[in-house]
């Protein structure tokens, strides 16, 4: 029964990491296709991709949008869910309905509104009105993690500090925040990542500053290259290494 545990979890990961292994596999073949056999290995790829302008300034692209439009989300978000947490207001159920319902949206739909409605007030597409885009995704998904992770005991926290003479700014900064450190900050880098690989809406809301999705999409139009797996490795063990680090770090627990 153990061996056939053991097995289940040896599949499931090689379901998960297969197709990762296959892509930073191939971004180091020699020939011109990332296709067996393999003819390697070769770092001309990524000497390739570092040496493009077109991909590294779609690079910095996606990093600000990502990170303008997850901070933007992650403030709102939690200030919504602050509101609705400690404040009973009438129809309070139909606000986090309605916050939450862009989640249950098609991109396609999302990025097809945003773009009529940026016709219709003169805003033209640009890395901004992507940026617009992404805030409306990736809201409802902070909101929602920063609501549920809102509770008793951290408003009884808030309470006294109210009645030791805190004010509504130092209860926020002081205690409310630090106690939602860790879904704040699982709130934020989701964000960075839904943001970091959103295509439709990028490719919907730019013209000539792309991110890298977009940029990727361009080059796949062309055919496979061992470039574009170059550009996922590079992606990936990138995420890989904040991953690691966040967790040696942040959401290290300290030993008892």
């Amino acid at each position: 029964m153990r061996a056939l545990s053991y097995a289940y979890l040896v599949a499931i990961f090689a379901f998960i990491f297969l197709p990762v292994v296959v892509l930073v596999l191939f971004s180091f073949q020699a020939g011109r296709l990332p296709v067996p056999p393999f003819d390697g290995p070769s770092l001309k790829w990524y000497a390739e991709v570092l040496a493009d302008r077109g991909l590294m300034e779609a690079l910095r692209n996606s990093l600000f949008v990502a990170l303008i439009s997850s901070t933007i989300a992650l403030t709102l978000g939690f200030l919504a869910a602050q509101g609705l947490a400690r404040v009973h207001l009438p129809g309070s159920v139909i606000m986090r309905g309605l916050l939450i319902a862009p989640m249950t949206v098609s991109y396609l739909i999302i990025a097809l509104g945003l773009l009529s409605m940026f016709n219709v007030i003169g805003v033209r597409p640009s890395l901004w009105a992507t940026g617009v885009g992404h805030v409306v995704i990736n809201l409802p998904l902070c909101f929602a993690i920063l609501f549920a992770a809102m509770g008793d005991h951290q408003k009884n926290a808030e309470r006294a500090a109210r009645d030791l003479g805190a004010s509504e700014l130092q209860v926020v900064a002081l205690v409310t925040a630090p106690m939602l450190k860790p879904a704040l900050l699982a709130a934020f880098f989701l964000s960075v990542t839904f943001s970091w690989d959103e295509f439709i809406i990028a490719f919907l809301l730019t013209r000539f500053d792309v991110t890298l999705p977009v940029e990727i999409w361009s080059m796949l139009r062309s055919g496979l290259s061992p470039a574009t797996n170059a550009i996922g490795s590079l992606v990936f063990l990138v995420s890989i290494a904040i991953l690691i680090i966040l967790e040696l770090t942040v959401f290290r627990k300290p030993k008892s």
